[in-house]
């Protein structure tokens, strides 16, 4: 994941309506935070829970848990916005995904793109095989 300037900062650079979406992660006071950006919005469980419960205590990266696959399924219900398609991917995701994520910099925190996230579910998504024809 590439450098971010500073995901705590509230002067940070308006994108135009068309940029790609960012998230962000990092701890404060050793609480998983994620931010959507560029209008840092936190990201929070609510609506993940609704669906599927693995961890009302918070998200989580950087293992193939419960905190992490709340985290996928939070992150593909927000960039998606579709329910199907995020219980259908988010486990596949968490694997290939959140469990990879690190907090790095001296600042620590991760960063995931929307475009990132597309080319994992792309990568992710099993199409299916069409009846060969005789």
């Amino acid at each position: 994941m590439s450098g971010f300037t500073d995901p705590h900062s509230h002067e940070q650079p308006r994108a135009s309506a068309d940029a790609d979406v960012v998230y962000v992660g990092y701890r404060r006071r050793g609480r998983a935070i994620v931010e959507k950006h560029p209008d840092q919005e936190q990201l929070t469980l609510d609506r993940s829970l609704e669906l599927t419960s693995h961890s009302p205590s918070g998200f989580e990266w950087g293992y193939g848990g419960s905190g992490p696959a709340q985290l996928a399924l939070a992150l593909l219900l927000d960039h998606t916005d579709d329910e199907e398609v995020a219980l259908a991917e988010y486990m596949a995701f968490k694997t290939e995904v959140v469990s990879q994520l690190e907090c790095t910099g001296s600042d620590g925190y991760w960063r995931l793109t929307g475009r990132e996230i597309d080319a994992a579910l792309r990568e992710t998504v099993k199409e299916p095989v069409a009846p060969s024809v005789n």
